[in-house]
Formats: C-alpha cells, sequence, structure tokens
C-alpha cells in the first residue's frame, strides 16, 4: 500500500485551504459587530436582522428564487427529453447537429450566450424584463440537465422496458411507469444543478434583465463596486447554506435511490 508524503499531504491542505478558507472567513465575519467587514468586534446577528429590512435586497432574493424554480423546472423537462433523444434515437437526420446544440452552452462563454440572447430578444422586439431572463437561463441550464440525465441512461438497463411493453404497456406508461422512476435520482439532481446555476449566474442574467427584473447576485455586484458591507456577507452566508442543503439532501436521495434500485434488481434475480 503507498504512503502518502508529506509533499502530497501539504498539497491537498494548501489546495483546500485556498478554496475554502475565503468561505469560512466570509461566514465567520457575516456574525461580525462591527461595520467594518475586515475587523472583528466581536459577534452578533444584527446584519441578519438589517438584512430582513433591507427590501430592494429581498426583492431581488425574490426574484432570483422564481427565475430559478421556473427555469429548472422547465430545463429538466426538456433536458430530460433531449437525454432520451440522444440515446433512445441514435441514428436520425441531424443527430450530429443536434448534440452539438446541445453540449454548445457547456463550453461556451457566458459573455457569448448572454450577448446572442440580448441581440435575440432585441431582434423580435421581446422587452427585457423577468421573461427573458428566465428563457435565457433555461437556455443555459438545459444542457446540464441532458448531460446528467443521459449519463444515467446509458447504463440504464431496457430489458425491463422490453418486458414492459410486452406485458402491455404504452411506450408512454412505460416512460412513467418503468424508465422515470429509475432515473429519478438523476433527473432530480439536473433539477438541483439548473437551480444552482440559475440562483448563481450573473454575466447571462446581466444581459437579459430588464426592469424589475434585478437578480440577487446582480443586486450584490452592484453594491460590491461601492464597498462591501455586512449585510452582503450574510446574504451570502444564506445562500452558501441554501446550496449545501440542497446538494445534501440530493446526494441522499440519490444514495437511498440507488440502494433500492439494487436491492429490488438482486430480489428480482434471486426469484
Amino acid at each position: 500500500m503507498q504512503r502518502w508524503s508529506r509533499f502530497n499531504i501539504a498539497s491537498i491542505v494548501l489546495g483546500f485551504a485556498f478554496l475554502y478558507l475565503p468561505i469560512v472567513l466570509l461566514v465567520i465575519f457575516s456574525f461580525n459587530e462591527s461595520k467594518l467587514v475586515t475587523v472583528w468586534a466581536g459577534f452578533s446577528t444584527k446584519w441578519y436582522v438589517q438584512l430582513f429590512h433591507n427590501q430592494a435586497l429581498l426583492d431581488a432574493a425574490w426574484v432570483t428564487v422564481r427565475v430559478g424554480l421556473i427555469s429548472a423546472t422547465v430545463a429538466t423537462v426538456l433536458g430530460t427529453l433531449a437525454a432520451l433523444a440522444m440515446t433512445r434515437y441514435t441514428r436520425f437526420r441531424g443527430r450530429m447537429l443536434f448534440s452539438g446544440m446541445i453540449y454548445a452552452p457547456l463550453v461556451m462563454p457566458e459573455v457569448i450566450t448572454g450577448l446572442s440572447m440580448l441581440l435575440l430578444f432585441v431582434a423580435i422586439g421581446f422587452d427585457r424584463g423577468f421573461w427573458t431572463l428566465t428563457l435565457a437561463h433555461i437556455t443555459f441550464t438545459m444542457c446540464f440537465v441532458a448531460v446528467v440525465v443521459q449519463s444515467r441512461l446509458l447504463s440504464f438497463d431496457r430489458s425491463i422496458e422490453e418486458a414492459a411493453m410486452d406485458l402491455g404497456a404504452t411506450p408512454v406508461a412505460t416512460f412513467l411507469q418503468v424508465t422515470l422512476p429509475v432515473i429519478a435520482p438523476a433527473v432530480f439532481s439536473g433539477w438541483v444543478l439548473a437551480f444552482t446555476l440559475s440562483l448563481d449566474d450573473l454575466v447571462i442574467s446581466s444581459f437579459t434583465s430588464g426592469p424589475g427584473a434585478t437578480t440577487l447576485p446582480m443586486r450584490i455586484y452592484s453594491q460590491v463596486r461601492l464597498g462591501v458591507t455586512p449585510e452582503i456577507n450574510a446574504v451570502c452566508t444564506i445562500l452558501i447554506g441554501i446550496v449545501a442543503i440542497g446538494v445534501l439532501i440530493a446526494s441522499v436521495v440519490s444514495r437511498r435511490r440507488e440502494i433500492q434500485r439494487v436491492k429490488d434488481e438482486q430480489a428480482a434475480f434471486a426469484h
């Protein structure tokens, strides 16, 4: 068994410190008594209280949550259908173009995506606002859902679908009652990923938002340019907590469903 050298241990410690130490400091200073974010003056939760009286931040947070919920849900439906098309129909005209269009937002810079969406909305005369922001988020999050669901479908045992259809189930009933429950962990993980990406986006939102559709990252960025305040630390701490809880729930659900699937397969094999 190969032992870890001191260099490897030091590299891992420094790497994790570089990634997570700033986040830890941000969380700690969100409970700072002082208005100066770099000077510790004692423990206090007053900035969280003031945060919930800041109407501008609350409105931006509500817009962000609504955009995230709608865009993640629609992107999950479209991404799942796209994944099914790429795994179930391996030969059809334009498949290469279709796959390229699905994967393009994964590698395309957000500036290009945001600018192209802006030019599209201007060309068709669609006033920028809540719905242009939502459509833009659906566009760039759908590809992430498609990749997650496709990876699960590639290892899916299609014999159970064939068995269901041999017993008289229609293709729609087979998908809803057989395929969807099996790939549900991947679908849910894709939804969580899409919601997190929508919650975090700044660049694309800056191009496609309009009056009354300012997201929380945009609001935070506009305030940070004037100087970091403890309220910003409090907002970021809440966002970190929400994302951490979402990832934890998704991991637990996926793990439990995977264990249940293995047990069901073992029971079916035993019989």
